[in-house]
């Protein structure tokens, strides 16, 4: 096959699975953090209570093509899987000049559920997955031209990364070591470039710092006090592996991993291009290792190693000659691993919107993605019209952000607690916040005290259950509030 069809046949194959996921997208419901970040994007500003401010930005340009729908939040998201694509196949291209490698890596990339599945739901993980890429991309570029200019690239790209999520203050180390382990790279730490490099991700990063500025720091509070050690908790490393196990999928997993371990023996491609990815794989992996002995290190951190790691595996694919036995595994692998990722990636799909394939019982996606949302809005809108109130109230973020999204649009509601979160937003109209008021909660009673001392009326009007087919997900309650006392919402700070 020549170069030009197998670069043609593999963007097609990208197209296809871009394609998939915007089906998907367009039929899952949103999860709630997809609803709350919905709701940053109506209000942009340049930070946020939990993240940087381009997912909201990612899902704000959505909204503007395919409106207020499921697809019109997922759609940027999901078509930056384009640009991403191209960045890894060009960054492999670049670091071991073989464009057979260059498309294996970006098929395996995509196979993944990582970025497939963290392209499909919008998380602050999907432009980081782009900017990781980038920043992959640029570093090659310098590497293979030697060119200054190149580090304006990966300044752009770093600075992305910050504005997308905190995980990529990593690519700082990253990049330092690499210049260190390469001594024919070392002369840059004595050029101007690097530093320009650096000045441009802070200028770019700049929003963010002034937003926290003006808000007691709280993002860099909540974010950076997770490596905050509070115990020697060692249980949380076993859950580490497996997770990741996952998220490549298996088989793409077993070829990272063969890849790695080549490069670690030196046993393929330049020096430089082994340092590269062996730094920006181990040095992320190596904290968040470190982390998991005091805390949950959740799956999805680890999302800008993955650029690299499909590099790794495509290594082992292309550039190592293994003995019989492991050549066989890989050579399985390779030829199984990009249909086994579409497949778990449609299983996974098929899941979440019906839970058939665990018969209708409970599993890891039944309470963040949203099904039954809608009907369950529904029914707490023609109770909300019944009762005459005004403002719907919730104490979780989750809740409030579904209900944003799902009640009819111009429905006054607003999160009782933690107010922090939705500093950006206008307040609530106070004539609304006056008269009665529904609060939505699955355990109301738990605050009942607070709400006694709020309200001179408390009455339970209801009960909506949200469901999964014949699967129960929640009861939620329905109490009526008149007669506020005083403030109606708490705006004690939220918890760190």
């Amino acid at each position: 096959m020549t170069d030009e069809r197998l670069a043609r046949g593999t963007a097609l194959m990208v197209i296809g699975l871009v394609a998939l996921r915007l089906v998907v997208g367009a039929v899952t419901p949103l999860t709630f953090d997809e609803a709350y970040y919905w709701m940053w994007a109506k209000h942009l500003a340049g930070g946020y209570y939990d993240h940087p401010p381009m997912v909201a930005v990612v899902i704000r340009l959505g909204t503007l093509i395919g409106g207020d729908t499921e697809f019109g939040v997922r759609l940027v998201s999901i078509l930056l899987g384009l640009p991403m694509s191209w960045a890894v196949y060009r960054s492999a291209e670049l670091l071991f000049g073989d464009r057979r490698l260059a498309a294996t890596a970006t098929l395996l990339l995509n196979a993944t559920l990582m970025a497939a599945a963290g392209t499909t739901i919008v998380t602050p993980d999907a432009p980081l997955l782009v900017a990781s890429s980038f920043v992959l991309y640029f570093l090659a570029k310098l590497q293979a031209t030697g060119r200054g200019i190149c580090w304006l690239g990966v300044g752009a790209a770093v600075g992305a990364a910050l504005l997308s999520k905190y995980t990529a203050l990593f690519f700082g180390p990253v990049i330092l070591v690499w210049l260190l382990a390469v001594p024919r790279l070392r002369h840059w730490l004595a050029s101007p470039w690097p530093y320009l490099a650096a000045l441009i991700a802070l200028v770019m990063f700049s929003p963010v710092l002034l937003w926290n500025a003006d808000h007691q720091w709280v993002s860099f509070i909540k974010q950076l006090g997770r490596a905050r050690i509070d115990g020697f908790k060692p249980a949380y490393l076993s859950e580490l592996l497996p997770t990741q196990f996952a998220l490549a999928t298996p088989l793409v997993f077993v070829l990272g991993g063969f890849g790695l371990y080549a490069m670690w023996r030196r046993d393929t491609g330049a020096a430089a291009s082994r340092a590269l990815l062996n730094a920006t794989v181990w040095i992320i992996i190596g904290y968040f290792a470190w982390h998991a002995f005091h805390a949950r290190v959740e799956a999805n951190w680890l999302s800008p190693i993955y650029p690299a790691f499909a590099i790794a595996a495509a290594v082992a694919v292309h550039a190592v000659r293994w003995r019989p036995g492991a050549q066989r595994v890989v050579d399985v692998c390779a030829r199984w691993a990009a249909p086994t990722g579409v497949a778990l990636f449609v299983i996974a799909a098929v899941q979440a919107n019906t839970g058939l394939l665990t018969g209708f019982h409970r599993d890891a996606t039944v309470r963040t993605v949203g099904v039954g949302v809608v009907q369950m809005a529904g029914e707490i809108e023609a109770v909300r019209s019944r009762v005459g109130a005004g403002c719907v109230l919730a104490d979780d973020y989750g809740t409030t952000s579904w209900l944003a999204f799902y009640l009819p649009k111009g429905t006054c509601v607003a999160q009782r607690t933690q107010r922090m979160r939705w500093v950006n937003a206008p307040e609530p109209d106070p004539s609304l916040l006056a008269g009665k008021l529904l609060l939505v909660g699955e355990d109301n009673a738990a605050a009942l005290p607070d709400l006694k001392a709020g309200f001179t009326r408390i009455e339970k009007v209801g009960e909506v259950v949200r469901r999964r087919g014949p699967l129960v997900v929640d009861v939620v309650e329905l109490d009526l509030l008149d007669g506020a006392r005083g403030e109606v919402l708490d705006r004690r700070p939220p918890p760190y």
